[in-house]
């Protein structure tokens, strides 16, 4: 059985974006982003959103990835070789390595999901993880101590997790905080 976890890079304030919608304050330096590496290769199955899955599609799958820098090249390389499921209800089509379930199916199909399938299912996306917080098993977060100010929230609003700490794990170039939190049922 697959265990569903939301990461997502998150301010001191609880944002993963800012008011204007960036997320140009959690772009990682190399030792962060050899972690997200080795996440995403774990990773079984990439469960988006519509607007983080065109974010990271368009930026993952441009052929110039491939040729940059080497860390970025073998993300690029992990995500495109990882199965991504895209939540939306406005999309008509998806490329090859991505399939598309209506945003109402949401539910059903991660459970379904879950039960099916080893390793990692990876949430991205705030809306998604809000409609599947009942499904979530783990919270993953990259703390970057930047704040915000405002923007769109990390946690769903108006629901109550107990989390315990399973993992965390320090960035000193950056002060960047990996932590991995279980959710307690």
């Amino acid at each position: 059985m697959a265990i569903l976890t939301y990461n997502m890079h998150v301010s001191l304030d609880g944002y993963i974006e800012d008011p204007a919608g960036s997320l140009d304050f959690s772009v990682p330096d190399e030792e962060s982003h050899k972690f997200s590496n080795r996440q995403t290769e774990a990773t079984s199955t990439f469960l988006f959103g519509r607007r983080l899955y065109e974010a990271m599609e368009d930026y993952w799958t441009d052929p110039e990835r491939v040729g940059g820098d080497p860390v970025e090249a073998e993300f690029a390389e992990l995500y495109k070789a990882t199965p991504r499921v895209i939540f939306s209800d406005t999309l008509t089509a998806v490329p090859d390595g991505c399939r598309l379930v209506r945003s109402a199916d949401a539910v059903a199909e991660v459970e379904r999901l879950k039960r099916e399938t080893e390793g990692t299912l990876a949430v991205g996306g705030a809306g998604l993880a809000a409609s599947l917080v009942d499904s979530i098993d783990q919270y993953e977060v990259i703390l970057v101590p930047t704040i915000l100010g405002g923007g769109k929230p990390y946690f769903p609003v108006g629901h109550r997790l107990d989390l315990v700490l399973e993992e965390q794990k320090h960035f000193p170039s950056t002060g960047w905080m990996y932590l991995r939190y279980k959710v307690v049922r």
